[in-house]
């Protein structure tokens, strides 16, 4: 799958080719429909931002998605739900594994980019 990484801090974002997620238990992989970029993400590339993941990343702290797969433990989520989630990291690429614990249903009356943006 492709993903924008932080690979070097302060230097552009790079398209990568990296293995698609699997849904660890307690997680939801994601098929991200709309990413949310913001202050916070300016803040992460340049090695400012109070957390600091291990390099190589994928930026993206938000996202609205269709779930593909549900990990062992998690209820309440189908497969081919639409979601949102404030994830932290990870959100800007083709597929995300997220904790469930932050995800949300995205009511249908909702568009794909008003749900990725309302959690922030």
């Amino acid at each position: 799958m492709r993903a924008m990484q932080v690979t070097e801090l302060g230097k552009p974002l790079s398209l990568q080719k990296i293995p698609n997620p699997t849904a660890a238990a307690g997680e939801l992989v994601v098929k991200v429909h709309t990413c949310g970029l913001n202050f916070g993400d300016l803040l992460i590339i340049k090695g400012t931002y109070q957390e600091r993941p291990k390099l190589p990343f994928t930026l993206g702290m938000e996202l609205c998605g269709t779930v593909t797969e549900i990990g062992e433990g998690v209820e309440g989520f189908e497969v081919g739900q639409r979601i949102a989630s404030y994830c932290g990291f990870g959100a800007l690429a083709d597929y995300a594994a997220i904790p469930a614990e932050v995800c949300v249903a995205v009511p249908d009356a909702m568009t794909d980019e008003h749900a990725a943006a309302f959690l922030i």
